[in-house]
């Protein structure tokens, strides 16, 4: 690429030396063209200046005749100074030139484009390693069903199954979910404590999603617009786009963990004991910013752990 353009270079320093040495040759033939002419006006002057004073009359309209005619003058070179027909040369040369230069950034930006996307992102592997990209969240009053109670700062919600008074909103569900206030970009790691007979998904879901009638695109899980994993005393499943994956019941935990890598597209969900067990990894491509959520469901209840709690 450097001798491209180092070549380039001196064609367009070639050319413009040769213009030059062009326009300097017609400049230099001119001038002397003139400085003949000159010469020959002042020798006609100088006899002029004789002849007035001579006394010989026939003499003397002799060469007046002679003197009094037009000097001759031979035909001067024309010199034009025009960019646009001087430098045709140089411009297609400069516009070949960042032709191809910007060819090059182009195929070398897709070259690395290919190269950054075969790179393959480590995945966390240790609590330590994803408690890197810990996100304090807090869960949206706006969004939450009727009957779900939020308590500690927004941090716990419990399904007592009895209706709250909760003022109409057009982001307030129709079943007990709730999401949470933050957004979820670039890597994120959550951690909630579970409990109650009839369990919980702990989901995350674009805020696009419906909220209200009895429609699969309002649960989460039942559309392409979230993803859950569901928890009970029972049994653990995966679901999405209304697909459900079962999770073997082996060293479960009341505790799950949640990490997120938006740019990578990776979902991954914890056990949290005595040590992290992954139970559920999802490799998509997300499309728009990611909110966690919960469905709570009757004699359930949920808290997003705090740090002092990790």
């Amino acid at each position: 690429m450097i001798r491209s353009i180092e070549k380039r270079r001196s064609e367009v320093q070639d050319l413009i030396k040769a213009q030059e040495k062009i326009s300097v040759s017609r400049a230099e033939v001119f001038l002397k063209q003139l400085e003949e002419e000159i010469a020959g006006l002042r020798k006609r002057d100088e006899e002029l200046q004789h002849l007035s004073l001579v006394e010989d009359h026939i003499h003397f309209l002799q060469r007046f005749v002679f003197l009094s005619s037009p000097p001759g003058t031979s035909d001067l070179p024309t010199i034009t100074v025009s960019s646009a027909h001087s430098f045709d040369d140089v411009a297609k040369s400069v516009i070949q030139l960042k032709k191809h230069v910007d060819d090059f950034c182009k195929e070398d930006m897709e070259r690395i484009t290919t190269k950054v996307k075969q790179i393959q992102i480590l995945t966390p592997m240790t609590r330590e390693e994803v408690l890197q990209y810990f996100c304090d969240l807090t869960l949206d009053y706006n969004t939450a069903y009727r009957r779900l109670a939020l308590y500690d700062s927004n941090k716990s919600v419990v399904n007592n199954d009895r209706d709250l008074t909760y003022p109409d909103h057009p982001d307030r569900f129709d079943w007990p979910q709730v999401l949470c206030k933050e957004t979820m970009c670039g890597r994120a790691y959550w951690e909630v404590e579970w409990g109650g007979t009839n369990g919980v998904n702990i989901a995350v879901s674009y805020r696009s999603i419906s909220r209200k009638g009895g429609r699969n695109e309002c649960w989460f899980g039942c559309s392409e617009q979230s993803w859950r994993l569901y928890c009970s005393p029972f049994r653990y499943a995966f679901r999405h786009h209304s697909k459900e994956t079962y999770i073997p019941k082996t060293n479960h935990s009341t505790r799950i963990g949640v990490y997120v890598d938006y740019d990578a597209g990776t979902l991954s969900f914890y056990s949290i004991a005595d040590k992290m067990i992954l139970l559920y990894k999802v490799q998509t491509e997300f499309t728009e910013p990611l909110y966690p959520g919960f469905t709570v469901w009757p004699g359930s209840k949920l808290t997003l752990c705090p740090p002092a709690k990790l």
